[in-house]
């Protein structure tokens, strides 16, 4: 017998005598997210919740610095764009970043 099959057919022996042919499906309930965007009358609002929170949860803005302005949005938006692959439209940005700069950074009232 070739030695590749016999050490072939070993394996598979052993791996079906050790049950991990048959293995069980796992479920992992995640927790729900708690925290949400801040809502606002800013269209990038809606942007945001329709772009942003699909990838990551809306803490992550809680995160950031908070006096963070409007150039430090617009790099983090761009980055998660070029890094991350965020699916995100050029002409989206701006009215993303005005609405993070304006309810999370130095822009906040």
């Amino acid at each position: 017998m070739d030695k590749k099959i016999l050490i072939a057919s070993a394996t598979i022996a052993l791996v079906s005598a050790a049950g991990f042919a048959t293995a069980t499906p796992r479920n992992i309930a995640l927790p729900a997210d708690g925290t949400q965007l801040r809502p606002s009358p800013l269209p990038g609002y809606a942007k945001a919740q329709a772009n942003c929170v699909g990838c990551h949860s809306a803490e992550y803005f809680l995160y950031q610095p908070p006096n963070a302005g409007r150039a430090y949005w617009d790099a983090m938006t761009k980055r998660m764009k070029a890094v991350f692959k965020a699916p995100l439209d050029d002409a989206d940005i701006p009215v993303i970043v005005d609405y993070l700069a304006a309810t999370y950074g130095n822009q906040t009232p």
